[in-house]
């Protein structure tokens, strides 16, 4: 990356959040990861974010994607957190700063095992949540498909810019308007009545996945104070995950994941009926 290359927004959040740190040489990216221990509130906490690698091997991963190398290498460094913090009294907070397009797609990447690497990414942040390390997703552009699964899914706490260009799901509407046979018209008009088909941020909230929606903050261009009140919250995010269960049951108990998953939860609660009558049989 030179200087008159744009930045991406998770480039342009991790500097504003993190500064030029770890993972970073000067301007140029030493890695389609970059990743840097800065303050948060009262400590210091692990912020990480995807970035576009014009020069990365596999030409399906020069963009900001999660392919495989950025999946081995966002393992790597949530682990390294974990080994630092493992005997200490207050393990601290890992914010993903989530602007992913896509997994990187390709024959190469299928062969060479990039469910391996996504999966190695799930896994490290799940370990490190369920270690005592509060887990906040910072979602400032795209969060889609298998890359936001390896890359923010896994938080105690899933936060948002509410911004244009900022969305949840699991393809891009162009591709999910040829699955589903419709126009994109019509996709956004099916979105109005079924939510998990919706591309708004709004009506992801709906089903209890997002702890917080966050207006008012220019997401290409954030002032001082828009940076500081969005440290502000992802600070008191990780605080409540800190003060709260490792796991993810929360997701379920809102109230509006109580109306929009009624479904789904009665699913769950048949589903472990039937576990645990086979395991006392």
């Amino acid at each position: 990356m030179n200087e008159t290359t744009p930045l991406s927004r998770g480039q342009r959040w991790f500097r504003a959040l993190a500064g030029n740190a770890a993972g970073t040489a000067g301007n140029a990216p030493v890695s389609p990861i970059w990743h840097a221990d800065a303050p948060l509130g009262d400590e210091s906490a692990r912020f990480i974010a995807v970035v576009p690698d014009a020069d990365n091997r596999f030409p399906r991963a020069r963009d900001n994607v999660v392919g495989l190398e950025q999946g081995w290498r966002l393992a790597r460094a949530v682990r390294e957190v974990i080994d630092a913090d493992a005997h200490a009294e207050r393990r601290r907070p890992i914010v993903a700063i989530v602007d992913v397009k896509s997994q990187a797609y390709g024959y190469r990447e299928e062969m060479l095992g990039i469910h391996l690497a996504c999966a190695a990414a799930v896994d490290a942040y799940a370990s490190a949540r369920l270690a005592g390390h509060p887990i906040v997703a910072l979602i400032v552009g795209p969060a889609m498909s298998g890359a936001f699964l390896a890359h923010g899914y896994q938080a105690n706490r899933i936060l948002a810019l509410d911004a244009p260009g900022t969305m949840v799901h699991a393809m891009g509407k162009e591709a999910a308007a040829r699955v589903t046979r419709r126009c994109v018209e019509a996709l956004d008009a099916l979105g109005e009545t079924i939510t998990p088909m919706s591309y708004s941020l709004a009506a992801f909230a709906k089903l209890g996945l997002l702890d917080r929606l966050i207006d008012g903050v220019d997401a290409d261009a954030p002032t001082d104070e828009h940076v500081a009140r969005v440290r502000q919250i992802l600070a008191d995010a990780a605080a409540s995950a800190r003060s709260g269960p490792s796991d993810l049951s929360r997701r379920l108990d809102s109230d509006t994941a109580r109306t929009t998953r009624a479904a789904s939860i009665e699913v769950r609660r048949r589903m472990a009926m039937q576990w645990d009558a086979g395991e006392s049989a």
